[in-house]
């Protein structure tokens, strides 16, 4: 009994410590060439990931062929709302360093070339 009462204790744990991580939600991208996107960031492995949800253009919603795809690929914490990982371009479909950070609803993002010297920056907004 008091094994199943640990394993259920240790399984909510980790439950709360998945909900807890300040990047798990859908976020707003800003426009990138004419479109942006809502992004769905969940735990992926040990790590945080985002996949393209809904896209939209000048025209309203429409369905990319990007709907689906990985965008934000296994963002590490490092503490702080601090993340490093990868980041896909679907403009240029291209994968380049990742850098994030997370502050309220406010989500930083990063993707750069040459060692983190050249960087293409966004600024997405929760929506949850």
């Amino acid at each position: 009994m008091k094994t199943m009462i640990t394993a259920a204790l240790f399984a909510l744990g980790l439950a709360g410590g998945a909900l807890a991580d300040p990047a798990v939600g859908t976020w707003k991208t800003q426009v990138d060439d004419g479109a942006y996107a809502h992004v769905k960031m969940a735990p992926c492995g040990g790590a945080v990931c985002g996949k393209i949800a809904r896209t939209f253009n000048d025209s309203g919603e429409y369905k990319s062929k990007n709907l689906g795809k990985t965008l934000v690929i296994d963002m590490k914490a490092e503490g702080g709302g601090k993340y490093k990982g990868k980041v896909w371009r679907p403009s240029k479909d291209k994968i380049y360093i990742g850098k994030m950070a997370v502050s309220g609803n406010t989500l930083k993002l990063s993707g750069c070339v040459a060692g983190g010297l050249i960087c293409s920056k966004q600024t997405w907004q929760r929506l949850n």
